[in-house]
């Protein structure tokens, strides 16, 4: 089969189209999936590049939860029809449009944190067919999403859901959602609004109408000199909840705008993983601090449903083919698009 291989921790070169890949056969409890459409997460850059550190070595290149076994099909976003099974599996299954869940538990409770990933712990989905257990293929027959549109939720929406549920996100609450733009934002203001929540929404100026269009009450521009003063005036008691996948320095900024007893959950690091905050402005209001990784089965279950509903509806930024793999991830570092890059086998 053809499938795009990291053979090493680099630049795009690391990235190999090949098309001698052996399609690989399920085993028992497994199903083969003829992927239809993946998508392109920043785990994927961030896997290639080594960045996520180790415990006490933040600089050291490594993968999503320690060293990466080369070579690796990436991909943890996965939409298709199921092409064979394996032993335990009814037949019944071929031919069925699936959407999967790309996590890796800890064990078989709902509620077991994900300690790897489709793409990162094992092969994922930017080939022709990747294998996948068969309780975490969801049959998406009577969802109104395209397959296009599936591939955009496991990893994105799925963190986003996790973050929502993991931050207990109530109906009528104001929520604060930085980087609204990217895949896990625009997840993070959909499924936010969808709950009856207002959405005070962090974007660039340039793409601050699709975020309002997704849900979001009021949409701030990143670059804002007086941002604090703007979110005071929103939420003047306060924000009870942030959700933010940007990190950096906008925690020192605005940890001192969370409410007593406000909620903040984080799922990313994209403006630095490493940062400097004063530790009475979280203990002295009894603010929570809650680290968010993907989603249990729960949450994906949750998610599924709201996919078979039509009540989200992802957004596609652009399309690319398997072989323009390298451009598809130019363009997504550049940070100019709002919604999901589609990569079609």
């Amino acid at each position: 089969m053809t499938a795009v291989v990291l053979v090493a921790h680099g630049e795009l070169d690391v990235l190999q189209l090949r098309q001698d890949v052996p399609v690989p056969q399920p085993g028992a409890g497994e199903l083969l999936v003829r992927v239809s459409a993946a998508a392109v997460n920043n785990t994927d850059i961030w896997t290639r590049q080594g960045a996520y550190g180790l415990p006490g070595q933040p600089d050291a290149l490594a993968g999503w939860r320690g060293a990466i076994a080369f070579p690796r099909i990436q991909g943890g976003d996965i939409a298709g029809t199921v092409a064979a099974v394996g032993s335990g599996v009814s037949n019944d299954l071929v031919g069925r449009r699936v959407l999967v869940d790309p996590a890796l538990y800890r064990d078989e409770s709902a509620q077991a944190p994900p300690v790897g990933l489709l793409g990162s712990e094992a092969d994922g989905g930017f080939a022709q067919y990747v294998v996948v257990p068969a309780a975490q293929a969801y049959d998406m027959a009577d969802s109104p999403l395209s397959d296009e549109q599936l591939a955009c939720l496991p990893v994105a929406y799925g963190t986003a859901m996790g973050m929502l549920e993991r931050v207990e996100l109530h109906d009528g609450e104001t929520v604060l959602v930085t980087g609204a733009s990217g895949g896990v934002g625009l997840a993070l203001v959909q499924l936010a609004a969808a709950r009856g929540a207002t959405v005070i929404a962090i974007t660039s100026r340039s793409k601050a109408d699709q975020v309002s269009t997704a849900g979001a009450a009021h949409v701030l521009a990143r670059d804002d000199n007086d941002l604090a003063s703007r979110i005071r005036a929103l939420s003047p008691a306060g924000l009870p909840v942030v959700a933010d996948v940007v990190g950096g320095r906008l925690i020192e900024q605005l940890l001192p705008l969370l409410a007593d007893d406000g909620r903040w959950v984080i799922a990313g690091a994209v403006a630095g993983p490493v940062v400097s905050f004063d530790l009475r402005r979280l203990y002295l209001h009894n603010r929570r601090l809650i680290g968010s990784s993907m989603h249990t089965r729960e949450h994906f279950a949750k998610l599924v449903q709201a996919a078979r509903t039509g009540r989200i509806s992802p957004r596609i930024a652009a399309r690319y083919p398997l072989a323009e793999i390298h451009q598809a991830q130019r363009r997504f570092v550049q940070g100019q698009h709002a919604g999901k890059i589609i990569i079609r086998p």
